[in-house]
């Protein structure tokens, strides 16, 4: 089918709103004309091919101090640079995942009469989904449950779509430390956590004397000087984009509990050591990580009650080994494996595509 509609793709900030919108894009693009709309400074440079078209508004993200009311204002103000933006390029329809550029370019698109999909990958929607998503013509869910919290809007369940990478079997990165410790995944999402990393720091020793083998994502903005002490165990990275080949081929993940995150665990049925951040809005990832606690595949941890001793406590009795007819194995680690394979995957991107060809036809 030939290109003849132009798509623009408000999507920006984190990976949990660019990884979905990237996975849709690449989906449609045979189809669509592809415009992205993103936030000056932030991630989106460095993930959102040339072929997209990125655009970028200066906005920043508000702070809580007395001038949040005129934070947000500014933010709307943009509405009119998205206006302009919208008629230059001849959308014919709007995809976005959230966050503070959806909100005006929502507003942007209904006064233009352009139709709105929004997606919402958490299980509790987010400020733009909850305020705005009665505008869009359509709100797609990540989670089936989030339909009980937005009464007033047009809902679908689709599931979050992943990466490719995550669809298909890769082989475990040649840098990874060799040996046979159990394999750690660490990592607080693309932007890192601070508190991840300083957990981890303060129990390096006891971990590589039980002989873990750990890969460590510390995230763009962090920086620990953990190899001065030269571990051929540790291995740290900024960032990577073999993600998915680390979690298909680990033995556990600790992470935060962004959607993202759910999702790929989900795809990928590995168990996890969860720890939400505690300031998140609506205390959304607490609530995203009880779905694979209450299902036994995740241990669900406290950041502000965790410590050294519990941290170590916890990994000791998930990695405990027993002996059973004469072979090993670790019975909480193999349980949480098992209760993974309970949460049912989903093919999020061919529901979604069929949103678009809806689309396609109507415009």
């Amino acid at each position: 089918m030939a290109k003849k509609n132009n798509l623009l793709v408000a999507a920006s900030g984190t990976g949990g709103h660019i990884f979905p919108a990237l996975a849709v894009s690449k989906e449609v693009e045979d189809e669509w004309n592809i415009h992205w709309l993103g936030i000056y400074q932030r991630l989106d440079a460095d993930f959102i091919p040339k072929k997209y078209n990125l655009k970028t508004l200066n906005i920043k993200t508000p702070r809580k101090n007395i001038f949040l009311f005129y934070q947000y204002i500014k933010i709307l103000m943009s509405t009119f640079q998205i206006i302009r933006i919208l008629k230059e390029k001849k959308i014919n329809l709007v995809f976005t995942t959230g966050g503070y550029i959806s909100a005006p370019t929502i507003v942007a698109s209904k006064l233009l009469g352009i139709p709105v999909i929004i997606h919402e990958s958490n299980l509790i929607p987010g400020m733009v989904t909850k305020y705005f998503g009665f505008l869009c013509n359509y709100v797609l869910l990540g989670f089936k449950k989030t339909n009980s919290y937005l009464r007033n809007c047009k809902t679908f369940f689709t599931g979050t779509p992943l990466r490719d990478q995550f669809y298909k079997s890769n082989p475990l990165p040649e840098w990874v430390p060799k040996g046979e410790g159990p394999l750690l995944i660490v990592m607080g999402g693309s932007q890192g956590a601070t508190a991840i990393n300083e957990i981890l720091y303060d129990s390096l020793e006891f971990l590589m004397k039980k002989k873990f083998r750990i890969v460590h994502i510390i995230g763009e903005h962090n920086e620990y000087a953990f190899n001065e002490k030269n571990y051929k165990n540790y291995v740290q990275k900024k960032f990577t984009n073999e993600i998915a080949a680390l979690i298909q081929n680990c033995d556990l993940v600790i992470s935060r509990s962004g959607a993202g995150i759910i999702n790929e665990l989900i795809e990928t049925q590995k168990p996890s050591i969860l720890i939400p951040f505690p300031y998140s809005k609506n205390n959304h990832q607490e609530k995203n990580a009880l779905i694979l606690a209450e299902s036994g595949g995740s241990v669900l941890m406290n950041q502000k009650t965790i410590s050294k001793e519990v941290f170590e406590e916890t990994l000791e009795r998930i990695f405990k080994i027993k002996s059973k007819k004469g072979k090993n194995y670790c019975e909480i680690l193999d349980l949480m494996k098992k209760n993974m394979e309970n949460n049912n995957k989903i093919k999020s991107k061919i529901d979604i595509k069929n949103f678009f060809n809806y689309f396609l036809k109507e415009f």
